[in-house]
């Protein structure tokens, strides 16, 4: 078994070092950290007691990991980023317990980025660099700016070209988007001079007959909706004015739409974990839903989503 490598010039007090781990110099652990196998922890690095590092984490120069944080694994965290565990920190004012901050699997922290207290990044996000993250990020999620929003989503394809008329108009039909079921609906589309007139029909065109809607509108553009799935309920989405993006993932692949016209919708099938963000100030988000209200029915962790995802997956 590879032994943990450790600088002559460096301070590790714990001995709980995994297997392959380097440690440089001028980094300094305290005896409580618990530090996983086959990380880079660079020079000047400061980890404190209560501290945990998942495996395959690379950590840069200048970066200190106070008590509270926990990284897990594959995790990079770029030179001089700020983690912080004290909403209200005083001198020689201990809290009683200090806020946990956990950065889930496969996440990149940007160079001086700045982490607050009690904040979870969620799995695969990507903290852009001089981000202020001030709550929690997203799965798969890239957030830039003071305070960090989100800017997109991390390895999602974007909607196939749709097929147009001579005229330009895009043609009526049904594109497989390759998540889990999830299709791009251009609808029928109708002009004259009174104006313009988009039509589905449930049962024929479009997948299911609904039993409930519902319209979300003024969201301001920096925030970002759904964020769950549903076990058994289906969703056909609209954007019945302005625009909004829609990132369908199915737990494996992820793909992303943009909906910009009433003659445009997408069918979100069961278990597709649904986000919808970046709002125009007038949109008007027209949802159909394929069964009634039920709380049971919504998937809310991201980890959990997954599981199932791969539970359902392996039962073909």
């Amino acid at each position: 078994m590879k032994q943990p490598r450790i600088h002559p010039q460096a301070l590790c007090e714990t001995a709980h070092v995994g297997a392959g781990t380097r440690v440089w110099a001028f980094a300094h652990v305290l005896p409580g950290a618990r530090i996983g196998a086959d990380c880079n922890i660079c020079d000047g690095v400061f980890v404190e007691n209560d501290v945990v590092v998942g495996d395959r984490v690379t950590v840069k120069c200048g970066v200190q990991l106070w008590d509270g944080v926990t990284i897990e694994d594959d995790v990079f965290v770029g030179p001089n980023a700020t983690f912080t565990n004290d909403p209200f920190p005083r001198s020689w004012v201990r809290p009683a317990t200090f806020a946990r901050t956990v950065v889930r699997a496969g996440a990149s922290i940007g160079a001086n980025s700045t982490i607050l207290p009690g904040v979870e990044i969620g799995a695969g996000a990507m903290v852009g660099a001089g981000a202020v993250v001030t709550r929690p990020v997203p799965p798969n999620a890239i957030v830039v700016g003071n305070p960090a929003r989100v800017s997109g989503y991390t390895a999602v394809a974007r909607k196939p070209a749709t097929p147009a008329e001579s005229d330009g108009t895009p043609r009526p039909g049904r594109t497989e988007l390759g998540v889990g079921g999830a299709s791009l609906h251009e609808l029928r589309l109708f002009r004259d001079p009174r104006g313009e007139l988009s039509v589905g029909e449930f049962g024929r065109e479009l997948p299911f007959t609904p039993r409930r809607f519902f319209l979300v509108s003024g969201v301001p553009g920096h925030e970002v909706r759904g964020e769950h799935a549903h076990r058994s309920c289906e969703q056909f989405l609209v954007c019945a004015r302005g625009s909004c993006r829609v990132l369908l993932d199915d737990g494996h692949d992820r793909r992303e739409v943009t909906l910009d016209r009433p003659s445009l919708g997408v069918h979100m099938p069961a278990m597709i974990w649904g986000t919808q963000y970046r709002y125009s100030p007038d949109a008007v988000l027209l949802v159909f839903a394929s069964d009634h209200y039920d709380p049971d029915d919504y998937v809310g962790a991201y980890e959990e989503f997954r599981k199932l995802a791969a539970g359902r997956a392996a039962r073909g």
